[in-house]
């Protein structure tokens, strides 16, 4: 499978901006035909890569017949490494699975690590990872990273053929091309925006070669991140991330999730339709302004956040590419 190249190689090798796309595996129990149906419709713009993200289990309590309740852990969307491994062969495409923080010791994750490099995976996107729905800060798994730097560490050490067991014989390191992610608006644990910029700065000097952008929708947010990055020194790609508005309630939960702003344009435009279909249509609109725009900003790659549905982003994409 060697014939994907790295991000950073297809970047280099293109004089025009690439066109890519996240996906969420579907929920447990659910068929493969549920990211066919994401998917077949964005294949025609040849994808540079597809990003395809990894769940932690969650903690939840379900009641019992006697009025206790029962503590379970579940993942509500396993399968990432196979999904990467069945579009690899099914498409032929480049793929980007997430590797995180949470949920994972580091035995695991060199085992997962393992897998992927057997499988031909060239490319990983390493994120720490929420907190679990029922806590309100981050806890690493016993065992496990509490940071992405420490986890792009452990990375580069495989690549360097270093295993967590120092007595292996005949160690084959792996090659992966390690992304991280970069938040315009500041990640909202961090205290402020030079604080963020530093600790990005310290995963890329780690070993991490590109950038990822969470999604914004005030172009002007990414373009100063990319200009405090250029003057801190940070010289890797950073890649744009999109979500094009779908839904009325979009407008409120976006903001308290993600901690981003959005125009007040794009939310009177929003208030003032009757349905969510027609919240759709101003959302690619204004998705295809934005894309314009980083284009003629010389942006290596638009990367588009689909969370499970790309009709939308069909349409941003044939009007753009």
């Amino acid at each position: 499978m060697n014939s994907f190249p790295k991000v950073t190689d297809r970047i280099s090798a293109s004089d025009k901006t690439l066109f890519s796309f996240e996906l969420l595996p579907p929920l447990k129990g659910q068929h493969f035909e549920h990211v066919q149906q994401a998917v077949e419709p964005l294949m025609e713009f040849r994808p540079a890569f597809v990003n395809v993200t990894y769940h932690q289990e969650e903690s939840v309590y379900k009641p019992l017949p006697n009025g206790y309740m029962e503590k379970k852990t579940i993942r509500k969307r396993p399968g990432t490494v196979g999904i990467a491994a069945a579009l690899m062969y099914r498409y032929q495409v480049n793929v980007v699975p997430h590797i995180i923080c949470g949920g994972f010791t580091r035995e695991e994750t060199e085992n997962a690590l393992i897998d992927l490099h057997f499988l031909g995976v060239r490319n990983l996107l390493v994120v720490r990872g929420d907190p679990q729905p029922s806590m309100k800060y981050f806890m690493p798994e016993p065992g496990g990273h509490a940071h992405a730097i420490d986890l792009v560490k452990q990375i580069v050490a495989l690549n360097n053929g270093t295993y967590l067991e120092d007595d292996l014989l005949n160690v084959t390191a792996t090659d992966f091309c390690v992304g991280v992610a970069g938040y315009p608006e500041k990640h909202i644990e961090a205290p402020n925006l030079e604080s963020d910029l530093k600790y990005l700065k310290m995963k890329l000097e780690a070993g991490a070669e590109y950038v990822v952008t969470q999604m914004f929708f005030d172009n002007r947010h990414f373009f100063n991140f990319v200009r405090r990055c250029r003057e801190a020194g940070i010289t890797a790609p950073i890649i744009p991330g999109l979500k094009p508005l779908s839904s009325l309630g979009q407008v409120t939960t976006l903001p308290q999730t993600f901690n981003i702003d959005l125009p007040d344009e794009l939310v009177k435009a929003a208030q003032a339709c009757t349905d969510n279909r027609q919240v759709r249509q101003v959302g690619v609109e204004w998705a295809i302004q934005q894309s314009r725009e980083l284009i003629q900003h010389g942006v290596p790659v638009i990367h588009f956040y689909t969370m499970g549905r790309s009709d939308n982003v069909k349409k941003i994409a044939e009007a753009i590419f």
